[in-house]
């Protein structure tokens, strides 16, 4: 365990230096404040445009955070011959993947807090500038703590997205890798019409193969719960409790497979 939180660290403090990581968080508070000037256009829907405009700032760029760092990671190692002088140290293989992934998602959970406190203070200024009589006919709140429901399964959402990039980083480019991991990521929001694929076609192979499809890749839509809390509809706790346990079943998978491929990778 030390030796993971040592390689974890590194790839925080590598990442935090990462000129493009600075940019992605500038370019989501950005968004985050240009949100407010978007909600004034659109007369009464003002705070549910900033809310869903905030909600996908975040989840957009960390997205771009995970697929960007997290597909480098491995490879930038093994491009630099860097990857040498780690494993000739005491530092096993596993040990290096599972301390890259628990430093970038370290990296992940960091810039989301401070998108979160940006997105929040956004939502408390524009609280002091509506009548009282407005913000009551608001499905909810201004600065409603029920959005972090939400950015618990974004969170979720962009863990799972690391693993990929880091199992496709031990075995491909960084283009291949990234082009993977994003097809993944569009497939699966999508992954409920491989379920009933078997409408719109008349091959049975072609419906099984899309049936199996459905349940071998990740639902990337049960983690978007952005419209339910724009709107103060009830999400469970047992939901979020549920869908996070999937994530986190799919990530244990994933970097296991990332583990054993690496492991027989031969860099002599």
């Amino acid at each position: 365990m030390r030796v993971i939180g040592y390689v974890a660290l590194n790839v925080f403090k590598e990442s935090v230096r990462d000129r493009v990581l600075y940019s992605l968080v500038a370019f989501a508070v950005l968004l985050i404040g240009a949100s407010y000037l978007i909600g004034q256009l659109t007369a009464g829907q003002d705070m549910k445009i900033i809310k869903d405009l905030g909600l996908a700032a975040i989840a957009t760029f960390g997205l771009l955070i995970a697929v960007f760092i997290g597909i480098g990671l491995v490879w930038k190692e093994v491009e630099r011959r860097s990857i040498y002088s780690i494993l000739s140290k005491p530092v096993r293989r596993h040990e290096f993947i599972l301390g890259k992934y628990a430093g970038l998602a370290l990296t992940l959970l960091v810039n989301v807090a401070m998108m979160t406190a940006a997105f929040y203070l956004v939502l408390a200024y524009m609280d002091t500038q509506f009548e009282e009589n407005v913000r009551a006919i608001w499905p909810a709140p201004a600065v409603d703590p029920g959005m972090l429901r939400a950015i618990a399964l974004i969170v979720v959402e962009l863990l799972l997205v690391t693993a990929i990039a880091i199992f496709f980083s031990t075995f491909s480019s960084p283009l291949l890798s990234a082009a993977l991991t994003v097809g993944l990521w569009v497939i699966g929001h999508f992954n409920a019409d491989l379920r009933n694929f078997e409408a719109v076609v008349d091959s049975p192979a072609a419906a099984f193969l899309a049936r199996a499809l459905y349940y071998v890749l990740p639902n990337f839509a049960a983690f978007d719960v952005k419209a339910q809390v724009v709107y103060a509809l009830p999400v469970p706790v047992s939901y979020l409790v549920t869908t996070a346990a999937y994530g986190a079943v799919y990530v244990g998978v994933l970097l296991a497979g990332a583990v054993a491929i690496f492991a027989r990778r031969d860099f002599k």
